[in-house]
């Protein structure tokens, strides 16, 4: 098992990708703490890696709150002993996300606020952990269009899905001599909750971002997840400061 002895923090862990990583790397032999604002999703991520003979604790937490983070950081502490690997999943996208001139001011402090200062804050209470476990490893999931421009803009989480990549550069000199490595991943569209709540139930718009990946489909869950079992094993003690994009080769399609 490449997760052996391994205790994972993973944020957004009630659906999603957040879910696929907790089931995996507890089949990997990790144990897990999955994080979640969503209590009835946390349950269900429980159940299906219980099925599977995963060892999953469920905590409930905003990460936008300081005390929050904190209380779910010694909690993971307290019943596993201690935190070798942060998987900072958490995210949104919002619908009414779109270009600088038409997004509200409430939709942008919103989407900062999860998508980068749950980051700082899981980080901020982490990383002593680690220190305490004598290295680890973070992993933060950050997006492809935050190497790109669109067309079709969603610059809030644009804007914080770059501030998650220059976190994670700062973080990998900061830490990467005290055995803290930290590595982001940019995954390109994926089929997750998150997006097909709004994006392909709109065939146009589905088509439209479908029509510019030359894999010819969408990513899935495990295609992001892999490389985060990766990327928390000791096979990856080299692999610090990357930024690694997932996304069917959608950023190197011109045309």
């Amino acid at each position: 098992m490449r997760l052996k002895d391994k205790v994972c923090f993973i944020t957004g862990a009630g659906s999603g990708m957040g879910r696929t990583a907790a089931i995996l790397f507890a089949q990997q032999g990790a144990k897990v703490a999955a994080v979640d604002l969503n209590p009835e999703g946390l349950e269900e991520t429980v159940r299906l890696g219980a099925e599977q003979g995963g060892n999953i604790l469920a905590l409930t937490c905003n990460m936008t709150r300081a005390a929050e983070v904190a209380k779910a950081v010694a909690a993971t502490v307290e019943h596993f002993g201690k935190l070798n690997v942060l998987y900072n999943n958490a995210g949104i996208m919002l619908a009414e996300d779109r270009s600088v001139v038409d997004t509200e001011e409430a939709v942008w402090d919103k989407t900062l606020a999860v998508n980068v200062k749950g980051i700082y804050l899981a980080c901020k209470y982490a990383i002593p952990e680690m220190r305490r476990s004598g290295g680890g490893s973070i992993i933060n999931i950050a997006s492809f269009v935050a190497l790109i421009g669109c067309s079709v803009p969603q610059d809030a989480y644009t804007a914080s899905k770059g501030a998650v990549i220059a976190l994670t550069k700062s973080l990998a000199v900061q830490f990467g001599p005290e055995g803290i490595r930290s590595n982001a991943i940019c995954p390109g569209p994926i089929e997750t909750p998150l997006m097909t709540e709004w994006l392909l139930t709109d065939p146009e718009a589905k088509a439209v971002r479908l029509a510019r990946n030359p894999s010819g489909r969408f990513g899935r869950t495990e295609d992001i997840v892999n490389l985060g079992v990766y990327l928390a094993s000791d096979e990856s003690t080299w692999t610090n400061g990357a930024v690694m994009v997932v996304d069917g080769g959608i950023t190197s399609n011109y045309f």
